[in-house]
């Protein structure tokens, strides 16, 4: 797992060695490990590592002739890759040589034959021209952004080194900040800052010479789309998930480093726990976090899953005061912004993780996949039933009235794109967008702060493809979500109770605010990026009763979008705790 940045010129420029170096030392915690760098004319790449397969020899860039590769990610199907070519082909015992292979034989479209999380970058240079090739997996697992300039593209893993490097602007995009405010992340291509966008899950992007020249997308969802039988019983769908789950996790195990997993006592991460228990995984290591308010806190029955399979199990406790402290450090590793409160226990854990291991499996995708969540079971009944479609009304409702309803834009135009309706078009839109540009945006960049590879099981194309054609009834069933998945575990780890009631893992931000809301409320309601959308007075009321339904997610969210313009967009630095940092001039 790795950090990845670089340059593709245009003729009569060259490569910028001050940007390049700025941009990999903005990166310097995705790879702490090494730095690869390599110019071949027009085109330079700048690689940070972080050593999880062939420790000793997987150093990149990988070369082949005049052809190059950088990569971020696994590729979980290497051995297959492998034996596609003579032995003598390979230089290395990395997953992340074969795709360089791959791409000299198959051309653009290799990544049609990859397993695996990756934003792979590959240039070949010859007779006075280069190409360059730019991929995402389809599930968006990895980051990839590029922003055109004056001499070229520049890509990199992270905004924040595109514009340490000087590419893009500081500034937020029009629409951006009101989709923020209500959906909690950004949609589509353009993120929140002028100037940069994002590789589209499944992207490639063929550069010459520093100018785009084409754009192809592999989508995991029609790969899946295979046909199962018309009659296909309990037994049959259970065996089908069955080989999926254990072929992916037995995959997902494979680091020559120590890993872990993040068990929250929910479905998802339960499944992964009860797969790596089959498979014979010794001692599995697991963390957990509970809180020190609020009422839910599954970290007993996390406690007592995790003693079932022998697991060495640890519990962090998360505090107001570590909150306050290190808020202002969470959000800053958001560069591009997902207003997820789910940030705040994931960056401790994966903080506190990284004293054990460098790698950490992780449930992502369960719900999205698996149909778990509430509103896909409410889409799936006649509106007369109090059925509705999703993202239908935001965090704040009507509070931006004046600019309509323009902040679904994104969805919307997803959801034409998608041309899918009912459950599979729900599911469809989340996997489009909520999964890549908040989940997964939330995933990699609090693991990568700390120096930790997040792989997710559940998010693999063999698991899509075992899972997406089924019929409703196999995910949604007798009230419950994930019905398949629940069954499975009931069968692999009874001890996980899957069809008890849950309490759900849920941050308590709302009490935290509202006990600082004398302090936090006035410091909040001044920020000038706050005062632009709403009156003094409401930012405070809304403070003071943060602890309520609803009111919680709103005080949150301008809490957060406060501190991440005071860092990414004014400068400011974050030594401070978040009263300090809101407080300081600019």
């Amino acid at each position: 797992m790795c950090g990845i940045a670089g340059l593709s010129c245009l003729p009569g420029h060259h490569p910028d060695q001050d940007a390049l170096e700025r941009m990999s030392q903005a990166i310097f915690h995705r790879g702490p490990d090494g730095e690869g760098r390599l110019d071949l004319g027009g085109a330079a790449l700048r690689h940070r590592r972080l050593s999880i397969v062939d420790i000793a020899g997987g150093a990149q860039p990988f070369r082949l002739g005049a052809a190059a590769l950088i990569a971020n990610g696994e590729i979980y199907n290497d051995p297959a890759i492998r034996r596609r070519f003579p032995k003598t082909c390979f230089q290395t015992h990395s997953d992340c040589e074969p795709p360089l292979h791959l791409w000299l034989h198959d051309g653009a479209g290799y990544t049609h034959e990859l397993r695996g999380m990756y934003a792979i970058a590959i240039v070949e240079n010859e007779h006075g021209r280069h190409e360059m090739v730019l991929s995402r997996d389809p599930f968006g697992i990895k980051p990839l952004y590029i922003a055109a300039y004056e001499g070229g593209i520049a890509f990199a893993s992270e905004p924040q080194a595109l514009l340490a490097g000087g590419f893009g602007r500081r500034s937020v995009r029009d629409g951006a900040r009101n989709e923020l405010m209500q959906l909690q992340f950004t949609t589509g291509q353009d993120i929140i800052f002028d100037g940069i966008r994002r590789l589209l899950p499944g992207e490639t992007l063929r550069i010459v010479d520093g100018r785009i020249v084409e754009s192809r997308r592999r989508h995991v969802l029609h790969e899946a789309r295979d046909t199962v039988p018309a009659r296909l019983s309990d037994e049959q769908a259970l065996a089908r998930l069955d080989t999926a789950l254990l072929d992916s996790v037995s995959a997902h195990l494979r680091a020559d480093v120590p890993l872990g997993l993040f068990l929250s006592g929910g479905i998802d991460s339960s499944v992964i726990l009860a797969a790596a228990h089959r498979l014979g995984l010794p001692h599995p290591r697991t963390w957990t976090a509970r809180f020190d308010a609020g009422k839910a806190d599954e970290s007993a029955d996390a406690a007592a899953l995790a003693a079932s399979v022998g697991a060495e199990h640890h519990v962090l406790t998360v505090t107001e005061d570590m909150v306050w402290r290190d808020l202002p450090s969470i959000v800053a590793c958001m560069d591009d912004p997902a207003a997820d409160y789910a940030v705040i226990p994931t960056w401790f854990l994966a903080r506190e993780a990284r004293k054990d291991v460098t790698v950490i499996l992780s449930g992502e995708g369960g719900d999205e996949l698996f149909a778990g969540y509430g509103r896909y079971r409410r889409v799936m009944k006649p509106w007369w039933k109090g059925g509705r479609a999703p993202y239908r009304s935001g965090t704040f409702g009507k509070r931006f009235a004046e600019h309509g309803r323009q902040w679904r834009r994104g969805i919307a135009m997803t959801e034409l794109a998608l041309g899918v309706s009912g459950l599979e078009g729900a599911q469809a839109l989340d996997i489009a967008e909520w999964l890549p540009n908040d989940l997964l945006l939330k995933l990699d960049r609090c693991l990568m702060a700390h120096s930790v590879e997040g792989r997710t099981p559940l998010l693999d194309p063999v698991v899509a493809k075992a899972i997406w054609p089924l019929p409703e009834h196999f995910k949604v069933r007798d009230g419950y979500g994930k019905w398949l998945l629940r069954r499975w575990l009931q069968d692999a780890l009874p001890q996980a109770r899957p069809f008890a009631p849950k309490q759900g893992f849920t941050v308590p931000v709302g009490p935290w605010i509202e006990k600082q809301a004398h302090r936090l409320g006035p410091l909040v309601a001044r920020q000038p990026c706050i005062r632009a959308m709403m009156p003094a007075a409401d930012v405070e009321r809304l403070f003071a009763r943060a602890s309520q339904r609803g009111v919680a997610r709103q005080a949150w969210t301008l809490l957060f979008f406060a501190l991440w313009h005071r860092h990414h967009i004014e400068g400011v630095p974050v030594d401070g705790d978040t009263f300090e940092t809101l407080a300081r001039a600019s």
